[in-house]
């Protein structure tokens, strides 16, 4: 028998729960660690619409744009997650969006 890879159980455990952040963000970080830059943007940026106050989420998505050479869209998140973290008073994430933006800006 075939084991699953981590992106199909990661999967699976979503059919149970699909609404699970951490899940969620699991698998598009799986994704991108696959490759698949463009499912994992699109998986965070659901997420993002979804639970817009999950932090770690503009961040990550904003790393893959700015690895795939696509500054303007990572900067736009990267502001954008910024100020919700300094909403949630999440000051190192915050600086750590900011250090990124002033790299690629």
């Amino acid at each position: 028998m075939t084991q699953k890879s981590r992106r199909e159980m990661l999967e699976d455990m979503l059919v149970a729960d699909p609404k699970d952040t951490f899940l969620r963000y699991a698998l598009a970080m799986e994704l991108a660690r696959e490759g698949k830059t463009t499912e994992a943007v699109a998986s965070l940026h659901n997420l993002i619409a979804d639970q817009p106050h999950y932090v770690p989420a503009y961040f990550q998505a904003a790393q893959i744009l700015v690895r795939e050479g696509e500054t303007e869209p990572a900067a736009e998140l990267l502001r954008q997650g910024i100020s919700v973290a300094r909403e949630r008073s999440d000051l190192h994430a915050a600086e750590e969006m900011a250090g990124l933006l002033v790299q690629i800006d």
